[in-house]
């Protein structure tokens, strides 16, 4: 499959030092979606974004379309923009909100003005230290320019933004747990039923909660129009997307991809892309979908970057974030290192999560450092079964968020690929990696 020459949507404008400015923003058509949106009714602002068919690109892939006609009628609406990017090796929206934060402005008015809500927050991820410095610059600024706040544009249209910092814990990317976060409380995600915001909200109202890449295609549906978004990619997978690429590959990085028409063996190897494996080395095994989800082998390279097709394949393309392992990865300890950041960032609300992560990240480690048995494999899938009922995907859930059944993907499929270079560890009473 050829890579194709589809123009960038959401970086396109990155290739200006300056692209975080005001200025720069407003010299590359910066805003011109959000007054071509404020001249239509909202309901068909609405209706491009479903002729889009614009999945979220926060992991779950939802269609944004379909998020926004579930909103609930009530006098008080939110709008939520989720910038917590917390996933390892997942970096795509940082990029953007330190890069182009205007353009996460600009959607988030078009999504407000959609769905008529008089109050958006953007929800960033405390540690982006420059990407909130420059984000809340840009408000400040849009502001200023009359494209924010009271009778924008002189549309009569009004609605202010909040820019809210998180405090650094993953399981505030969980939507329920950003909302209590966002109302002040420890970010515990909510008992489901109700299964989204829509329904019942931040303070109780129906609420929106949007990723921010999702955010930054939206001036350009506006001014091309969906059915222009549609035509790219294949299937229900439009658009293009960010793929966050890293691990062991020569050029790690950030790169917009048409969906579909793009695989995963171009994405690795293409000399303009991740340029191959480094040192020349082969690959091993890649994650598709960031760290909860199940690992691919080389078998799978050829997989276009389609969700469906991923899916029916076994993984998820989630969060974005491709990691790639080379034939020198030690396969233990990289599944170790993912449990036991489970391990580390579980909220402690359900049994299953709290107490599973534990024992499974101190079973693991047992074995990397020499001390397992045999019967620890048995053990951990026996574990990781009690944790996800079934060792399927997608998992089964015992537990309030997906943070529970995300303990298991690394290990169980660790494990079924790789079986024998654990009893090696186990065997030989070491890592044979070192």
């Amino acid at each position: 499959m050829a890579l194709t020459d589809v123009a960038p949507i959401v970086t396109a404008r990155l290739r200006h030092p300056d692209s975080h400015t005001l200025e720069r923003y407003l010299a590359t058509g910066g805003y011109a979606g959000l007054r071509r949106a404020l001249r239509m009714e909202p309901e068909q602002v609405a209706e491009e974004v479903n002729a889009a068919s614009l999945l979220g690109r926060g992991g779950a892939g939802f269609p944004a379309g379909r998020k926004w006609s579930m909103l609930r009628k009530a006098p008080v609406r939110y709008l939520v923009v989720n910038g917590d990017e917390s996933e390892p090796a997942t970096f795509k929206d940082h990029l953007l909100i330190e890069r182009d934060p205007h353009g996460i402005i600009e959607g988030t008015l078009i999504a407000a003005y959609a769905n008529q809500v008089a109050q958006a927050f953007i929800y960033v991820r405390g540690e982006f230290a420059l990407g909130l410095e420059r984000m809340q610059t840009a408000l400040n600024e849009a502001y200023e320019n009359g494209a924010v706040g009271r009778d924008i544009f002189g549309s009569g249209f009004s609605v202010d933004i909040v820019v809210h910092p998180g405090a650094g814990a993953y399981i505030c990317g969980e939507e329920t747990a950003l909302l209590e976060s966002l109302e002040g409380k420890r970010g515990f995600p909510r008992i489901k039923p109700p299964y989204f915001p829509a329904a019942i909200g931040l303070y109780g109202e129906p609420t929106i909660v949007n990723n921010t890449e999702t955010m930054a295609n939206l001036p350009w549906i506006i001014q091309h129009g969906g059915h222009a978004f549609a035509a790219l990619g294949e299937g229900s997978s439009t658009g293009t997307r960010l793929f966050a690429l890293s691990g062991h590959v020569r050029r790690p990085g950030n790169y917009e991809l048409e969906m579909a028409k793009t695989t995963f063996r171009d994405l690795i190897f293409a000399p303009v892309l991740g340029g191959g494996i480094r040192g020349g080395r082969q690959l091993k095994a890649f994650i598709p979908g960031g760290a909860s989800a199940p690992w691919f082998g080389p078998d799978k390279v050829d997989l276009p970057l389609d969700q469906d097709a991923v899916g029916k394949a076994g993984s998820m393309l989630g969060s974005g974030s491709v990691i790639v392992m080379d034939d020198q990865t030690c396969v233990v300890r990289a599944a170790w290192r993912i449990v036991r950041f489970f391990y580390r960032e579980s909220c402690g609300q359900c049994t299953p999560c709290r107490e599973g992560s534990g024992w499974v990240e101190k079973v693991v480690r047992r074995i990397e450092e020499g001390s397992g048995r045999e019967e620890d494999l048995d053990l951990l899938l026996d574990m990781c079964d009690n944790i996800s009922p079934g060792l399927s995907w997608p998992p089964q859930q015992t537990t309030i968020c997906v943070l529970g059944p995300s303990i298991p993907s690394s290990i169980v499929w660790a494990i079924r690929m790789f079986r024998d270079e654990f009893l090696v560890h186990i065997k030989e009473g070491a890592c044979p990696y070192g």
